[in-house]
């Protein structure tokens, strides 16, 4: 009766707002580790960076499409009936709140602890007269030669402003040489200069001493300014929309319409000002007229508008006291007598980053590049880095003759520069290049290569949850398969049969795929379970992703949790699901484990009455993964790897008792008490027993 009445009930209506608030909760236990002491001090410094950084994609992407329905005024309100500005004023709440605590971890935190180490942030009143000597020079020879400042009046307009980019608003008093009355000027800081300043040894009383760029901005404003009295000088960042709005169907050339894009993003609709709490209102009110943005768009901050510009100190200090013990990978190939191929023919390999080795990856290319055996190579690329020695080997293997194609998915969000580049280096080698299919972004990682064997072809394929990108797989989790398996390797041939030619859509045997079956099959598995415990014959599912929030996979596990299957979820980052609510999802507990590598896999286990399913996919539980993007979803067959994917990304984390946090009802995340037990921390248990 429960599970009936669930088909009626509706989801909650604030599950749209949820997705937005439930991401700022994810920054707010990436700022967590900042300010836990238990984490090497540098280490605390990224994660406050990061969550900088993060923030500032949420507003770039999520507030700017928000933003973007205001611009409509017969857009339809979300579901649960509230308007864009109603969404915007609740995300301003928390983001005030978040904002406020980043800046209490920098100054009373990070900044004092930092100066216990003899690193130190030096600030304007703390100079003492050498060194401002010194800084003062360091401003002559290197500063102004580069500096363009720009006073504002009929002839000179205020400029455009380029997204997050720091600039120094100077007021003024007195008049120029031509005789009119100064007013406001605006500087920019050079983006070719680094933001911190480093002080020579002789002149600092610690190890490391450095002075903010924006610090010498503002000290030595004047004499940029001769014969005028500077007044004040106040920094300010803007933040813009960098979502591109690009109609795919109406144009005819998708690399040249995103270029044309790219010029614009840098300019594109003001979202957020970031203006220091001593400017004075008049000046704050100037600004925000000029952005067109209002009162609640701007955050005032007691510290550098550009806080996550004091990462660069990380890589500046020479303290491995202060940061992760290094680890080396397991080079999973590294004793293998012959080649990769020889060892998928006997078994399929799994490669969990960043524990094993991506080189293994990059070694399988690197063989069919250089194999005449090997006749064609075909590959996804979503994110690869704009030096990517996969990309060196596909060139090489088409200058070899051999028939390589790759889907390139120019739309890869701050990355669609690098991409077009690629795609342009790949096809003057010679590799057909693919921009995958209109509408669909293809995030699916697959690569096959097809080999003749003893006079017939042999196809091998990589699968994986991560992105073909060696810098990334180094600090990700991900789950990667090598196999020879016939029926897989199959379905990715049909796969990038379909993208880059055209076809109805293909049967499979063994994969998942969006946007055509990956959805409809977690559904049915989980409904699957449902019914295994209905009958009596229990019901289990474990899942972990990055985010949570497609409706029709919600209410299917609320369905499960009140057929009585025990539902354990670990999601990264976004989660609308709401867990242990009466009547709906008392058997539904949703963790999240935030640690010194990004939790990236997605990894679906089913236990389906004894005959259990596990499943890693490229795709989250997320309405654009699913219903949205050319996704794959693949089946880990060996029994012997099936286990190991068990215990280390599944059984492994729900034991995590350091690092996880548990989702309450409410939405709120309380981190997990370890209370008498021994501390267990499954990254670094993972670490000690693959890494050594």
């Amino acid at each position: 009766m429960a599970a009936k009445a669930q088909d009626t009930q509706p989801l909650d209506p604030s599950l749209f707002l949820n997705r937005e608030l439930s991401l700022l909760a994810f920054h707010r236990r990436v700022l967590a580790q900042a300010q836990d002491d238990k984490v090497p001090l540098l280490e605390r410094l990224r994660f406050l960076c990061i969550s900088c950084t993060n923030l500032d994609e949420f507003f770039e992407v999520r507030v700017a499409t928000i933003r973007h329905q205001l611009n409509y005024p017969g857009s339809q309100p979300w579901p649960d009936g509230r308007s864009p500005n109603e969404v915007l004023s609740a995300i301003r709440d928390e983001v005030q709140e978040l904002v406020r605590d980043q800046y209490q971890a920098w100054n009373h935190e990070l900044k004092p602890a930092l100066a216990g180490e003899g690193i130190r942030f030096i600030a304007r009143d703390e100079w003492n007269a050498k060194q401002r000597r010194w800084l003062h020079q360091y401003f002559h020879d290197e500063l102004m030669p580069v500096l363009s400042p720009l006073g504002l009046d009929p002839s000179h307009p205020f400029p455009r402003i380029l997204n997050k980019s720091l600039n120094i608003a100077v007021t003024l008093k007195g008049k120029d040489a031509f005789g009119r009355e100064a007013g406001l000027a605006l500087v920019r800081a050079p983006r070719s200069l680094p933001r911190l300043v480093r002080l020579p040894r002789e002149l600092a009383s610690g190890s490391h001493e450095f002075v903010l760029l924006s610090a010498l901005l503002q000290d030595f404003v004047d004499d940029l300014f001769p014969g005028l009295k500077v007044k004040g000088a106040f920094p300010f960042r803007v933040t813009r929309n960098s979502e591109l709005w690009v109609d795919e169907f109406e144009i005819e050339n998708l690399a040249h319409a995103l270029k044309d894009e790219l010029l614009d993003r840098a300019f594109a609709r003001a979202v957020r000002l970031e203006i220091h709490d001593s400017c004075p209102r008049t000046l704050a009110s100037f600004l925000l007229e000029h952005f067109e943005l209002t009162e609640d768009d701007m955050y005032r901050v007691h510290g550098p508008v550009n806080l996550n510009r004091v990462g660069v100190v990380y890589d500046l200090v020479d303290r491995p006291d202060l940061k992760y013990r290094p680890f080396t990978p397991r080079l999973v190939h590294a004793k293998a007598q012959g080649s990769i191929f020889d060892l998928a023919r006997e078994k399929d390999i799994l490669l969990h980053h960043p524990y094993d080795s991506f080189s293994t990856v990059v070694e399988l290319l690197r063989q069919a590049a250089h194999d005449p055996d090997v006749l064609a190579i075909k590959q996804t690329l979503y994110r690869t880095g704009r030096r990517s020695v996969l990309v060196d080997y596909l060139i090489e293997a088409a200058r070899a003759g051999k028939d390589v194609t790759v889907v390139g998915e120019l739309r890869a969000r701050f990355d669609e520069e690098a991409n077009i580049d690629l795609a342009n280096r790949l096809q003057e080698a010679g590799v057909q290049v693919v921009y995958g299919v209109v509408a669909y972004k293809t995030h699916a990682k697959m690569l096959l290569i097809v080999r003749r064997e003893g006079g017939k072809l042999r196809r091998y394929a990589h699968l994986g949850t991560g992105n073909y990108h060696q810098a990334t797989s180094a600090i990700y989790t991900d789950i990667g398969l090598i196999t020879a398996d016939r029926d897989i390797a199959e379905d990715v041939h049909r796969l990038f049969q379909q993208l880059s030619g055209l076809s109805q859509v293909m049967k499979l045997k063994r994969l998942l795929h969006s946007p055509f079956t990956l959805h409809r099959g977690m559904i049915e598995r989980i409904d699957r379970e449902a019914e295994h415990a209905r009958k009596g014959r229990g019901g289990k599912i474990l899942a972990r992703m990055n985010a949570l929030s497609e409706p029709g996979v919600i209410a299917a596990l609320y369905r499960a949790s009140q057929a009585g299957v025990e539902i354990v979820l670990m999601v990264r980052g976004i989660c609308v699901l709401r867990p242990g609510v009466p009547g709906t999802s008392e058997n539904i507990r949703v963790h999240s484990i935030v640690g010194r590598l990004l939790e990236h896999s997605r990894v679906y286990y089913f236990r389906n009455g004894g005959d259990e399913e596990l499943w890693a996919s490229s795709a989250d539980w997320m309405e654009r993964n699913l219903l949205h993007r050319v996704e794959v979803c693949f089946p880990i067959l060996d029994p012997e790897l099936r286990q190991r994917v068990f215990n280390e990304t599944l059984e492994n984390y729900l034991a995590d008792n350091t690092q996880s946090w548990q989702l309450r009802s409410d939405g709120s995340y309380a981190r997990i008490e370890r209370g008498e037990q021994m501390p267990h921390s499954a990254q670094s248990a993972l670490l000690a027993r693959i890494c050594g």
